[in-house]
């Protein structure tokens, strides 16, 4: 696992780790105030609707996802980019195997 406040984060050193059926998860570069996580998916595998009292912005990297934010759906695409303030409800379903990157401010401290 990558160490917090480490000033370089390489791929290979995050160990990836189940966070839910057809979903890995690996904790790249974190402080106590921010965090990045790459989240792979597979087709067909969910992140269930949820909340927390983090703010975080989605990046898709690669794939297809029909992402609900505050009981809106949307197809999101590489290049999408999603807001959820701290508290607002937001889940997806992976439509085509993707990767998306997560910024958490704070840090999540489950995830560690």
């Amino acid at each position: 696992m990558i160490e917090k406040q480490a000033p370089w984060a390489l791929h290979d050193d995050a160990e990836p780790v189940p966070a839910g059926p057809g979903v890995t998860r690996r904790v790249l570069a974190y402080t106590d105030g921010l965090m990045c996580v790459e989240n792979t998916f597979e087709q067909g595998a969910c992140g269930p609707l949820h909340s927390h009292p983090h703010t975080q912005i989605t990046y898709v990297v690669r794939g297809a996802f029909a992402f609900t934010i505050d009981g809106k759906t949307r197809t999101v695409r590489a290049g999408d980019t999603m807001l959820k303030e701290n508290g607002v409800s937001h889940g997806c379903t992976c439509l085509e195997a993707g990767v998306l990157l997560d910024i958490f401010a704070p840090m999540r401290e489950d995830f560690v």
